[in-house]
């Protein structure tokens, strides 16, 4: 018996190991709250992000900004009972929205071209749910739409949106194209669309938006798997007076083509009991006629089954990268869900042909790079672009080679700051383009022109009529009474200087070095001895007198309060712990922050904080904090990093719809998630190292592209142990504080003797 029992036992484990990693990964986490991810279908860096809406909130509001929209950045929340539809095109975990690209819903009975509303859902082609028949995985979606009795389930390739619904019996069976709708959308945001049903199964098109970015047009080829019994089109646009001599014919049913702002289309079926309509929806920035090469080079079959195993296995391959053994198997689902969320953006922008749509509007073609768009920046230079560089250096130098072909195309002659779309939309501060490329050349993943690359990050840095840079540039610092946010802004173009200076040095442009080297140490002029805080400064020289350190409103910062942003100076730790009294004094303020509490009142006007980021008065669910648990390595005080480290880990990650204590911000969320995870992480990107923490897992193996694999061990590990008091790198033991990155791709076996108790 006890022989059958270790049969069985070790029979268990073995199906355990050889699981796939891609069924750990869990979408839905982050869909409630201000996760803001989305839980349909995509594959790695796609460029079809197959996934519901589950409302049609609006973005103004009597003309005025709706702030229930925000709650709509990736078009769904997991509270909401009813489903729209499913559109081609969201961001994952953003603070601020576009896209939702041609909305599809599969119906039966009365055509209703209107959406209904959440409360009467019966007034309009949406439906309700529930999430006991909803399926969210690894480039597959599945959910049962009540009010229509129909099984919808979608997957994706790289530019093709694959759908399958199993209807029931109707001569009335419909699906809808609704080209209105939009994600954060308003009354004028399409500019127009255009569609042709080319034969009875294939419909092709194209829309244009304004929104947060202004030009922004998406192609398409529609295809169905079954002919079209009958179609049509309604014109929603009551305004144009001139129609041409287009008036002559009945445009509304089995008309080939339709031009307007405000279109939406229905194609009619008949269907018989179970019987499954298909469609392939790809998209292109270039063409309908680029879409179509895109549909028949990735997806040229009917099988959904072989389309959803196809994204499942590159999402397999991208995994492989980390393989993880953890504390439960909870630790394991929330590790390689962040490596899934981590892998969503920025997104691969170019046809199959490398043809794509350039920020000047014309059409280019990628010269031996992959051309890629949705460029977070204020975000993700912080540990996401750091992450790549580890794991995905390729990807990451082509991403650096789309940044010097948007700076080509600019007329700024900038790089992005946020772009999208072919589209700047200049969102957020900073020139956080510079800290990436900055990064890569610092560790060595320098795979573009270099020399160009350091002409157009000095010319970033001085754009002088962008968001307060020419009186930085002239006086030292952003002017409050000038520029708002000047504090947040002074001390990030600080910090972005320094890494131009590191970018020169390496590059041998001594010159370069010493300006930015100069500009780098510009948050000493807004560093306020009275108070001990970074404090907003005006043109005049002096200190904004109506000043509170805890408020996230009106005080100089953007998403942070004084408290948080005055330790915004990664790239001179040694200066900020000067100015804040020494190490002693510095440790204790820091102490502070984590065990303080900050009232509701001080974010209440702020939507990108809530009280489930926020532990004490330290804010993790914004990134400006993202590198302060790691100051205390500096201060030569390791546990307190490695205590930190673990109570957030714990705090403001779970398994959950709501598992993300903030925005998931295009990854950035997720990168500190694995970075922290396997023990380290890059406090400043731009230099070649990384500062020690606290390892939640008990053994991660690392496979890198120069073919060398680490091994990290955390010996002795448990919930209790968070405590480092050793760590080896090949046997022998190295400072507990930092590592260089060069020493991490090198290979080998990184150990960490963990312990309940502090050494200090």
């Amino acid at each position: 018996m006890k022989k059958i029992l270790t049969i069985a036992s070790f029979f268990v484990l073995s199906i355990s190991f050889c699981q796939p990693k891609h069924t750990y990964i869990r979408p839905l986490i982050g869909t409630a709250k201000m996760g803001h991810t989305f839980p349909g279908a995509t594959v790695p860096f796609g460029s079809v992000q197959l996934s519901p809406e589950t409302d049609t909130i609006a973005y103004e509001k009597d003309r005025k900004y709706n702030g229930k929209v925000y709650e709509y950045c990736a078009g769904y929340q997991y509270a909401d009972k009813t489903i729209v539809g499913f559109s081609h095109t969201h961001f994952n975990g953003t603070g601020h929205s576009d896209l939702g690209d041609f909305l599809v819903m599969p119906t039966v009975g009365k055509l209703q071209l209107n959406p209904g509303t959440a409360n009467h859902p019966e007034n309009g082609y949406r439906s309700k749910f529930s999430h006991a028949n909803e399926i969210s995985q690894a480039n597959y979606y599945k959910v049962k739409l009540d009010d229509n009795n129909i099984l919808a389930e979608m997957t994706t390739s790289q530019r093709v949106g694959f759908h399958q619904y199993t209807f029931p019996k109707s001569d009335q069976a419909h699906i809808i194209l609704d080209l209105m709708a939009n994600i954060y959308n308003h009354e004028e945001k399409n500019v127009w669309t255009f569609i042709r049903v080319e034969n009875d199964t294939l419909v092709t098109g194209f829309r244009q938006t304004n929104g947060w970015a202004r030009t922004r047009t998406v192609y398409f080829a529609m295809s169905f798997s079954k002919p079209i019994k009958n179609y049509g089109f309604k014109n929603y646009d009551t305004e144009n007076i001139y129609n041409g001599f287009w008036r002559k014919f009945d445009q509304s049913k089995n008309f080939p083509e339709a031009a307007g702002p405000k279109l939406k289309a229905y194609f009619d079926f008949a269907t018989s009991e179970s019987e499954k309509i298909k469609i392939k929806f790809a998209l292109s920035p270039v063409s309908s006629a680029g879409a179509l090469a895109n549909m028949k080079a990735e997806i040229p079959h009917w099988d959904f089954e072989k389309a959803k195993s196809d994204g499942q296995h590159l999402w397999e391959k991208e995994l492989d990268k980390i393989t993880v053994e953890t504390l439960s198997e909870n630790d394991k689902v929330n590790f390689y869900t962040a490596m899934y969320h981590a892998f969503i953006n920025p997104t691969v922008y170019m046809d199959v042909d490398g043809s794509y749509k350039g920020l000047d509007q014309n059409v280019h073609k990628a010269d031996n790079f992959t051309n890629y768009t949705t460029f977070s920046l204020w975000d993700t230079y912080r540990a996401l672009h750091p992450l790549f560089n580890l794991v995905q250096p390729k990807r990451n130098s082509d991403m650096i080679k789309s940044m010097l072909a948007h700076y080509d195309q600019s007329v700024h002659r900038a790089l992005p700051v946020w772009s999208h779309y072919a589209n700047e939309n200049w969102c957020m501060i900073g020139y956080h383009s510079v800290s990436v490329i900055a990064d890569a050349i610092a560790k060595g993943n320098d795979n573009f022109d270099t020399k160009k690359a350091l002409d157009a990050v000095v010319s970033s840095s001085n754009m002088s009529y962008n968001d307060g840079i020419g009186d930085y540039v002239k006086m030292g610092y952003v002017p409050e009474d000038r520029s708002g946010a000047s504090v947040s802004k002074t001390l990030e173009y600080a910090y972005d200087d320094w890494a131009i200076a590191q970018m020169a040095k390496k590059l041998g442009r001594d010159d370069v070095y010493a300006t930015y080297s100069k500009r780098a140490q510009n948050f000493n002029n807004v560093f306020d001895k009275k108070s001990g805080f970074m404090r907003p400064k005006l043109a005049d020289g002096t200190f904004k007198k109506e000043f509170d350190p805890l408020d996230t409103h009106g005080q100089g910062f953007i998403e942070g309060n004084a408290w948080n942003y005055s330790l915004y100076v990664p790239h001179d730790v040694a200066k900020l712990t000067e100015l804040n009294g020494g190490k002693e004094k510095f440790s204790q303020h820091l102490d502070s922050l984590f065990t303080m509490q900050l009232p509701d009142k001080y974010f209440e006007n702020t939507e990108d904080i809530t009280r489930d980021g926020i532990i004490g008065n330290y804010v993790h669910g914004n990134e400006p904090s993202h590198h302060v648990a790691y100051l205390y390595d500096y201060l030569g005080q390791p546990w307190k990093t490695q205590e930190r480290v673990r109570m957030i880990l714990r705090k403001m990650f779970h398994s959950g719809p709501d598992g993300l204590g903030g925005n998931d911000d295009t990854g950035q969320m997720s990168a500190w998630y694995i970075f922290s995870s396997l023990g380290f992480y890059p406090v400043a990107p731009g230099s070649d190292e990384y500062a020690f923490g606290s390892p939640l897992v008990k053994k991660a193996t690392l496979k890198f592209e120069n073919g060398k694999t680490l091994v990290i061990s955390a010996k002795n590990q448990s919930e209790k142990n968070v405590y480092v008091s050793k760590i080896e790198l090949n046997g022998k033991e190295i400072p507990r504080d930092f590592v260089k990155h060069s020493q991490l791709v090198g290979g080998g076996e990184l150990t960490f003797y963990m312990s309940n108790k502090p050494k200090k």
